[in-house]
């Protein structure tokens, strides 16, 4: 027994025309015979889900399903819509672009005059440090993708000879059907849509017009570029089919953590842990940066935990503008650990001595807390 459309669709028997295109969308991603090579299942559910579309996406057929099933296009009833369960006509004829335009800004190939399709976008994954985001470099990179055969120069046919007309579609790629009232146009199934048999096919390629191979890139990497940023190299992608046009690469850019700083845009942080008596009685220490100098940081006297110091235009550069970030010092006051029987009694000394002018943090945080739960002394 057929399936309902609706369910097959997984929308309500009330749902409007934007939710049918999303939920056809997602079932065309998901089964189309490309992503699913050899597997008869997807196949057929691929169909499915196009029959159904292609019937509910127009109102004349919808309202005649509604009130009648799968029954009113039997019998050549409404034109048919078993008419439209080719991989390529129909429903997925309208929402093909849709579907794979989202998928790296056109990565499915595009088919031309004589089925030279567009190849396909790549995309490779480049991780950097931090001080080469600094600086910026070159760096050279090998990706595995299809290359035009040089055989055949892209034809696909052996040299010598030449794709031949489909005489299906006489070259047209798609071929129209009487279906009760309506004509269809669907792919030609001889040519797949190309318009052009390879008749006598190349032996270096098997008459695709590519072959696998690695190439090394040079890939220039910006000063100042941040996690996450994608460089685009037009042409670099996949061999299109038949000579057609290449696709794009796209590298991805992350920037590996650092040992030392965090980066916020184009400031830097570091946390320096000092020692108690730095904080209380001044001093002074040195950090690196990221441009190879030291710069000198004095730390007041009577430091706290947390201060943070700014050094103006130590941080990251702004990509592809003449500006630089700051670098920001966050001082953490080490507590003493593992002292000896001295360090015990003098540190016991000073806190016998000490007045509440050397500590107002913490002596006014309790009174307060003692006046405000009213504990008295």
């Amino acid at each position: 027994m057929k399936a309902d459309f609706y369910e097959t669709l997984g929308v309500s028997r009330d749902a409007d025309e934007k939710a049918l295109k999303s939920a056809y969308r997602k079932l065309a991603m998901k089964y189309h015979p490309d992503r699913n090579p050899g597997d008869s299942a997807a196949e057929v559910k691929f169909k499915e889900a196009n029959e159904a579309y292609e019937t509910l996406k127009d109102p004349q057929k919808r309202a005649a399903y509604d009130r009648f099933g799968h029954a009113a296009f039997e019998n050549g009833g409404m034109g048919g819509a078993g008419g439209f369960g080719g991989a390529g006509a129909g429903g997925f004829a309208d929402i093909f672009e849709d579907i794979f335009g989202e998928m790296m800004g056109g990565g499915r190939a595009r088919r031309g005059p004589g089925g030279r399709e567009r190849g396909a976008d790549l995309r490779y994954n480049l991780e950097i440090t931090l001080e080469e985001a600094f600086a910026g470099k070159t760096a050279q990179i090998r990706v595995p993708t299809s290359a035009t055969c040089e055989t055949c120069s892209g034809s696909g046919a052996k040299p010598g000879t030449s794709p031949a007309t489909c005489t299906t579609c006489n070259g047209a790629g798609r071929v129209r059907a009487a279906q009760g009232f309506f004509s269809v146009e669907r792919t030609c199934p001889a040519c797949n849509g190309r318009g052009e048999i390879i008749t006598d096919p190349c032996e270096t390629c098997s008459g695709h017009g590519r072959v696998t191979q690695e190439r090394s890139l040079s890939v220039n990497i910006p000063a100042g570029i941040e996690d996450g940023t994608r460089i685009r190299l037009a042409g670099e992608g996949e061999a299109g089919f038949r000579g057609g046009p290449a696709g794009d690469l796209y590298i991805f850019i992350s920037v590996r953590p650092h040992e030392f700083f965090q980066r916020d845009g184009a400031d830097l942080y570091c946390k320096v842990p000092i020692s108690m008596t730095t904080a209380a009685l001044g001093g002074q220490f040195e950090v690196g940066t990221l441009d190879g100098s030291q710069t000198r940081v004095k730390v007041p006297e009577g430091t706290q935990s947390g201060r943070q110091f700014r050094l103006k235009g130590k941080g990251m550069p702004v990509m592809r503008q003449a500006q630089m970030g700051d670098l920001y010092i966050q001082i953490a006051v080490e507590t003493p650990q593992n002292l000896s029987k001295r360090q015990r009694e003098l540190l016991t000394e000073f806190e016998d001595i000490s007045a509440k002018e050397n500590s107002p943090q913490s002596s006014g945080f309790f009174t307060r807390m003692k006046d405000f739960f009213d504990l008295g002394d």
